[in-house]
């Protein structure tokens, strides 16, 4: 299925009020302008919408979902991807411990008002991302709109060290049961990777398991970074981006890609006539 992307700033209220640049991939049905499919929130990592972000929400989008990109980092610098490099690295890592919790769940908001309020989107979203964006995936949940978030190797998750002051309050909020009979979570992991010790996904995996959320948990022999397609240092592994993101398909296909009607509680069984 062809794509179009097309850019939208959309005005946010926290920090100092600069507009976020949100990028949207989109299927391309010249001979049904008014389809509708689902909507995806794709974060980044720290470097913003860079090439290997677009391209990954790009395999998304020509499978039939509206994918929306925001850019992070809008009150520090322009929309423009920082370079995979130490200038660009230490910019990064910088910007998302002075930028506050409550402004990274504005714009995960924004972007979600922005899906359902798409022509071409039938309002079910899910949510994916890698690195901080793996993170602000799994914050993204907490919204009821999301149905289901795909994380790759979210990062500061296990430490609570992201944003202003770095004392996040993701993990408090799993343990008060925020992500309880919410949407659905997939966390992957490479088991080598350094950014997210075992000690930390151990951590992360007890804390969600204990508050009876719904998750599948995989742990790959990979490093961090290893779906990125470009200045991965090495890491980059084509073969198993392939398989994790057929895994990626698959949930988003059974969780938004088809109206599946009203969700009834757990246990329940639905009556039906036969």
């Amino acid at each position: 299925m062809l794509v179009s992307k097309t850019l939208h700033d959309l005005p946010t209220k926290l920090d100092n009020g600069r507009p976020m640049r949100v990028y949207v991939i989109a299927p391309v049905l010249p001979d049904y302008p008014q389809a509708k499919f689902p909507g995806v929130v794709c974060f980044s990592e720290i470097y913003q919408v860079t090439g290997p972000v677009e391209r990954f929400a790009g395999q998304i989008a020509s499978h039939g979902y509206v994918v929306a990109c925001p850019s992070s980092y809008h009150e520090f610098a322009g929309p423009e991807p920082l370079s995979y490099d130490t200038e660009g690295t230490d910019k990064g890592n910088d910007y998302k411990i002075q930028k506050t919790i409550a402004a990274f769940d504005e714009d995960a908001t924004l972007a979600i008002d922005l899906l359902v309020s798409h022509p071409n989107c039938n309002g079910r979203i899910a949510a994916t991302g890698m690195c901080l964006g793996g993170h602000l995936a799994f914050r993204a949940t907490f919204d009821p709109r999301v149905l289901s978030s795909v994380c790759f190797f979210g990062t500061d998750i296990h430490s609570a060290t992201l944003g202003k002051g770095k004392q996040d309050d993701t993990l408090a909020r799993v343990r008060k049961g925020e992500l309880t009979d919410n949407g659905e979570l997939v966390m992957i992991f490479g088991k080598q990777d350094t950014h997210v010790p075992r000690a930390g996904r151990d951590l992360i995996r007890s804390t969600m398991e204990d508050a009876n959320v719904t998750f599948s948990w995989l742990e790959v022999q990979a490093q961090h970074a290893f779906i990125r397609d470009e200045s991965s240092k090495g890491r980059w592994d084509a073969a198993l981006t392939r398989s994790m993101f057929t895994f990626l398909m698959e949930v988003f296909e059974r969780t938004v890609g088809r109206d599946l009607g009203p969700r009834i509680a757990s246990g329940k069984v639905a009556e039906h006539v036969c």
